[in-house]
């Protein structure tokens, strides 16, 4: 579903992402991980087709982002870090202006939010203001917007962040259960979120791969690491290290 070859990013002087290769395919959940700065955002920001690589490739599902971006976003689904929303709206208003945008009307626009506020846990806030909303319900309602038109393809940002620990483990099963018939990426900072939910991770170090395989392979990289931690500050250099 997902194939992006030799991508690269400069900004400037500064090197983002430099010749990062994969591919993720239906039934998959990668996990995105890296240190604050790796290039993480800046590479599912290209996936996505927010930003346009240096240089490099992006299919999605067969459908070349640069040559025909509207036709590849079309079966992406996006929650970005620090998503926008309306908070004048309710949560049923901006999930339906969202379903909108995604083409849908009259019973299938009402069927999806139907769905998302399920799924998302967001009935008890259906016809609340946005600005009235937790960080919890806020970040909920993102991630509902990132579904409600049931995409092949879900890219997300952080996905868990702001929420407590009952609702991380809500949305971490929710992910899973998608990831048996999408393909997902999603970063994180939290490890212990790749084994609950990843069948893969990727880990990214200044703007390199350095690590990919399923979590159990990861733990082998390292001599002696009982978890994903110690792998990763093992083959990781802290933003503190020139």
């Amino acid at each position: 579903m997902i194939q992006v070859q030799n991508l690269r990013k400069v900004f400037g002087s500064k090197v983002a992402v430099d010749d990062v290769s994969f591919s993720v395919e239906k039934g998959q959940v990668l996990g995105f991980l890296g240190p604050n700065g790796a290039g993480k955002s800046t590479s599912m920001r290209m996936v996505t087709g927010y930003f346009r690589p240096t240089s490099g490739s992006i299919k999605v599902g067969g459908i070349d982002m640069l040559e025909d971006p509207e036709l590849a976003k079309r079966s992406i689904g996006y929650l970005p870090e620090n998503a926008p929303l309306y908070s004048d709206m309710t949560v049923a208003s901006f999930l339906g202006f969202c379903a909108e945008i995604r083409g849908l009307r009259g019973a299938a626009k009402s069927k999806a939010i139907d769905r998302v506020l399920e799924l998302c846990f967001l009935e008890n806030v259906r016809n609340q203001s946005v600005d009235t909303l937790s960080k919890g319900y806020r970040h909920r309602t993102c991630f509902a917007q990132s579904i409600i038109h049931d995409p092949e393809v879900l890219i997300l940002d952080e996905p868990t962040d702001g929420l407590d620990p009952n609702q991380k483990h809500e949305v971490r099963g929710l992910i899973k259960r998608m990831g048996e018939t999408k393909a997902i990426i999603f970063s994180t900072h939290i490890l212990e979120e790749v084994e609950a939910a990843c069948s893969r991770a990727i880990i990214i170090d200044r703007g390199k791969i350095v690590a990919d395989g399923t979590p159990d392979q990861l733990k082998k990289l390292v001599p002696g690491a009982h978890s994903l931690d110690e792998v990763f500050r093992s083959i990781t250099r802290p933003d503190t290290v020139k």
